[in-house]
């Protein structure tokens, strides 16, 4: 599903357990300053991530078992017990479910989030032109200021559906207001921002919330085993299993699931092969937030702060993935999607290193940092 299939879905899907308040897609209301929502007293907040979820008596899909109990919304939140393996028909390999104090979900489409609250600066540090900040709260609702020119929120005032930033974004925050009677961030996503925003000269800003984002401090990014030799850290991507691990001198020190690119056949009959490619890849950029767009108005995709990118050939990148919990299955149009929690520990621990100053490195062959080998049977 794409993403304009997906927030046409999203606007018209009314489920009834949704933690979110009544959008309008008014510009006027856009720009409204929108404090922090409540959220679920859990652990783990569960965050629906696609449309028409179904919440499930038990963990599994099987026809004729009759475990729908009703269709959840995006973005509904649920209370997160436990993962369990459960029974799923149709050709997926993933068979974990959620289990909530409700039901339960396909483990696929429940993305993992915490509420972890963060006390806001109220001045941009001295001598610096702004700050990166994470996203540490399941969502961050944004009142909009500027153009209103870009294909995501273009689509989001379509289908009626709130523009938000999400637990574990990364963005580039240029101003601090708190003339609304509680401390707001300005993300800067304008053509020229620190994410390369979407193409075009104009400036397109939000507000959000400074509770729901951490400062990023030179701790929060420093490498991972920097005495070791950088020449003896690899990666290894096994298509097959979709897995990635990194090696230090050939010793396995981080192991995830991942989701590279799918391979399918079209609804028109039509090959369609974003695979991922195998062979010896080279990390040869690495920006700590990238939007990506890219397509044709109504096939193609539009996702902002997209965090933690390791870029290894092309236009092919290890990132973190807020939009799904889908990993162990291929379903990217070709980069690598992992949490954004690994994508943060692989950035950090991969070369060349990132200094927030910088925000991003570049190499040119015949430079370049951390070899990832992707095999495929």
């Amino acid at each position: 599903m794409n993403r304009r299939e997906f927030l046409k879905l999203a606007g018209l899907s009314m489920g009834a357990m949704a933690f979110r308040p009544v959008f309008s897609s008014r510009l006027d209301a856009l720009s409204i300053p929108k404090p922090l929502a409540e959220f679920p007293d859990s652990e783990v907040i569960g965050r629906i991530t696609d449309p028409g979820v179904f919440l499930r008596s038990k963990p599994s899909n099987e026809a004729g078992m009759d475990t729908v109990i009703r269709s959840l919304e995006a973005d509904t939140l649920l209370e997160w017990n436990q993962e369990v393996v459960g029974s799923v028909i149709g050709g997926l390999s993933n068979q974990k479910y959620v289990e909530t104090p409700l039901g339960y979900v396909y483990g696929s489409v429940i993305q993992p989030t915490k509420n972890i609250p963060n006390t806001p600066i109220t001045e941009i540090p001295a001598g610096h032109a702004g700050f990166w900040a994470e996203v540490t709260v399941p969502y961050v609702d944004l009142a909009h200021e500027g153009t209103t020119a870009s294909p995501w929120l273009r689509d989001h005032i379509l289908y009626n559906f709130p523009p938000r930033l999400y637990y574990g974004q990364v963005v580039w925050i240029d101003r601090i207001r708190t003339s609304n009677g509680f401390v707001e961030y300005r993300w800067n996503e304008d053509a020229h921002g620190r994410g390369y925003g979407y193409g075009g000269s104009y400036g397109e800003y939000y507000w959000g919330d400074g509770t729901g984002f951490k400062v990023l401090y030179d701790e929060d990014v420093a490498t991972i085993s920097p005495d070791v030799d950088p020449v003896e850290k690899t990666m290894g991507l096994n298509l097959d299993y979709q897995t990635l691990s990194c090696y230090e001198a050939g010793r396995e020190v981080f192991f995830c699931r991942v989701s590279t690119g799918v391979k399918f056949t079209s609804y028109l009959g039509e090959e369609i092969d974003y695979s991922t490619p195998p062979g010896t890849l080279l990390t040869h950029w690495k920006i700590m937030s990238k939007n990506m767009t890219a397509g044709e108005e109504g096939s193609g995709y539009s996702t902002p702060a997209v965090p933690w990118c390791v870029y290894i050939q092309g236009g092919i990148a290890i990132h973190g993935a807020f939009w799904h919990n889908a990993f162990g299955e291929t379903r990217s149009h070709g980069c690598v999607n992992v949490t954004p929690e690994a994508a943060k520990w692989i950035f950090r621990w991969s070369m060349p290193y990132v200094s927030l100053d910088a925000g991003e490195e570049r190499r040119s062959l015949p430079d370049h940092g951390t070899i990832v080998y992707s095999r495929k049977a």
